[in-house]
């Protein structure tokens, strides 16, 4: 029995949040360990053709957990940053508010995207995976049969697709209809290199994890990354005709325009943003409705941003790989029934993402709502704001 996958390709980044292909690459995976194939349609031309975005922590209750099902524990503490958890919350004049150790006893271990998905890449076998292969649609064939059509005019036909393609899945529409909204929050990524020589400074305020800068409307959070390397969020509640104003292709003018977000803040919080060594990147944030849902359609399903995209809350990428390890597992249960492996896979999978979206923005109004930055702290506090 073959199964098949189709992963991301992005027509604009500037729509997408960045988790990278973990969903689909766990169910692979987990497939492979159950002895049944899969092929993964990959947009990509190859494993390291972009940068995998930065630093993610893989937590107990769901990332750990997938990566226990496919058989992954050790490959994956070998990977981990060690320090990476560290937190601490800071208001605009550089206060420190808060500052929480690296005491997180494995709960959320950090490590490189990039790390990840290369430790997942290199578990399956080389033909799993076929590169280039963006998909441009779906028809369906009558039963639970599809044929893909991709962008450089080839074709394939599958009687189980699961789309693990994203924000704006090709595959989403024969399932549902909804389609992902601007819930009114702009990300800029910014970083910086070799930052204790060239960037003392901020490097000693954001320290050795995670900080976030926060006021009501805006923020600017940062993570200190593996190799001397701080990886920059800058967040904005604003309409989308903010970002329409500002030429991203000129990174001075850009970089000047969005650091007058933060008129008046400490300057080694803004030096985040003005003294960045690469071109600002812009994020629109997108979602779907809380609790998304479909009827279940024979021979397809999805996975990850594809089937329940929210808002960031460190959850997006963690709750993928558990999709796709318990989708996995499911069919290994059911190899002879895939209707009953999926709509048990889609029965849990509905209730645990509706939950995790609704935290996802109650979170975003802890970071950006009235009280920041001191609703973040309270939250750290365990005070249930």
């Amino acid at each position: 029995m073959m199964f098949h996958l189709c992963e991301k390709g992005y027509p604009d980044d500037r729509y997408h949040h960045y988790w990278r292909r973990t969903g689909g690459l766990v169910l692979a995976r987990v497939l492979h360990v159950h002895g049944l194939r899969a092929t993964l349609y990959e947009a990509e031309p190859s494993a390291e053709s972009r940068a995998q975005g930065g630093q993610l922590d893989i937590h107990a209750h769901n990332g750990q957990v997938a990566l226990e099902v496919a058989g992954l524990t050790q490959a994956f503490q070998a990977i981990i940053h060690e320090g990476g958890a560290a937190s601490r919350v800071l208001d605009q004049n550089a206060a420190v508010l808060l500052n929480e150790p690296d005491d997180d006893n494995g709960r959320r271990p950090e490590v490189l995207r990039g790390d990840l998905r290369r430790m997942l890449i290199a578990s399956l076998p080389p033909e799993t995976i076929r590169w280039g292969k963006k998909l441009s649609g779906v028809t369906s064939l009558g039963g639970d049969r599809h044929e893909l059509m991709f962008t450089d005019g080839t074709t394939a036909t599958t009687d189980l697709l699961v789309g693990a393609d994203g924000a704006w899945s090709k595959v989403r529409p024969r399932l549902s209809d909804a389609r992902p909204e601007y819930v009114g929050t702009t990300f800029i990524e910014t970083w910086l290199y070799d930052v204790d020589t060239r960037h003392a400074e901020v490097a000693r305020i954001v320290g050795s994890g995670a900080m976030a800068a926060l006021a009501p409307g805006k923020g600017i959070t940062a993570h200190r990354e593996a190799g001397g390397v701080i990886h920059t969020y800058v967040q904005l509640n604003c309409p989308m005709a903010w970002s329409a104003d500002i030429d991203f292709t000129d990174a001075l003018a850009a970089k000047e325009r969005i650091a007058a977000e933060f008129d008046g803040w400490a300057p080694a919080l803004t030096a985040l943003i003005t003294d960045s060594d690469t071109p600002p990147v812009l994020r629109l944030i997108h979602a779907l409705p809380d609790e998304h849902r479909w009827n279940r359609v024979p021979g397809v399903t999805l996975i990850g941003d594809a089937a329940h995209l929210m808002p960031p809350s460190g959850e997006g990428a963690n709750l993928a790989m558990l999709d796709g390890a318990e989708l996995g597992k499911a069919i290994a249960r059911h190899p002879n029934d895939v209707e009953k492996a999926l709509a048990d896979y889609e029965q849990a999978m509905f209730i645990r993402s509706a939950a995790e979206a609704i935290d996802a923005r109650r979170l975003l109004d802890i970071l950006l709502g009235d009280r920041a930055p001191y609703s973040l702290v309270d939250f750290f506090a365990g005070a249930g704001v």
